[in-house]
């Protein structure tokens, strides 16, 4: 597994009122992270899933270990950092918080996508339904964003640590989502199933923790020293 390290920053989450195919719940506010930390460069694989828990759960397969694990549920994603963990002997690993997740992925733009407004761009950066066929297609094979993630827009859904609800409307720091356990975890980046307005940077979306979808699975984030 390949990481890259991100510092800590100010950002503005969520998506302005003018943002063509926005919605209501990505309200606009400043997050603030204190802490640097490792994102995966790429989602999780089915070889590297593998590896840790021993069989592949996948709906896309096709003999391709190199394409990203997915129909796997939040709970699932649990299971394979308890083990990878142990295998460190260390708390390395986790999911990333939504606002760590989204701003990784908009790696210091501030628009619909980490590479601009114009989203007939978009396949030069993700697989999503303008060009996938409707399936998942091996990892990293995009444009990466200005800060070396692959895949941030597209291919899987991408489970994130923090409850769903709705966004706080003044500024924040170190957000973790809702403090009271909801029915739904975050799920953010669309996927190959999606339109562009699907995959936008500020794109949210919630799943039960329990659910195994196609086109559902994650990538890690590490704790810096």
């Amino acid at each position: 597994m390949k990481f890259v390290y991100i510092r800590p920053g100010t950002f503005m989450m969520g998506s302005p009122n003018s943002e063509t195919g926005r919605y209501d719940d990505e309200t606009l506010h400043q997050v603030t992270l204190t802490k640097g930390f490792y994102m995966q460069t790429t989602e999780v694989s089915q070889k590297q899933w593998r590896a840790v828990m021993g069989k592949n759960p996948s709906h896309f397969k096709d003999g391709r270990d190199d394409c990203p694990v997915e129909n796997v549920s939040w709970e699932d994603a649990q299971q394979f950092i308890k083990k990878l963990n142990g295998q460190e002997g260390k708390n390395l690993y986790r999911l990333p918080t939504e606002a760590e997740w989204e701003y990784a992925c908009r790696a210091g733009s501030s628009t619909r996508f980490c590479f601009g407004d114009d989203e007939n761009r978009l396949s030069e950066y993700a697989w999503y339904d303008g060009n996938s066929g409707g399936k998942t297609h091996p990892v990293g094979q995009k444009k990466p964003n200005a800060w070396g993630l692959y895949d941030m827009h597209g291919n899987v859904w991408e489970w994130c640590r923090d409850w769903f609800g709705d966004y706080p409307s003044g500024d924040i720091t170190d957000p973790a989502g809702p403090l009271k356990p909801g029915s739904r975890r975050v799920a953010r980046g669309g996927g190959c199933f999606f339109t562009a307005r699907g995959c936008r940077s500020a794109f949210r979306a919630g799943f039960h923790p329990g659910d195994r979808r196609r086109g559902l699975g994650f990538r890690l984030l590490r704790l810096a020293p």
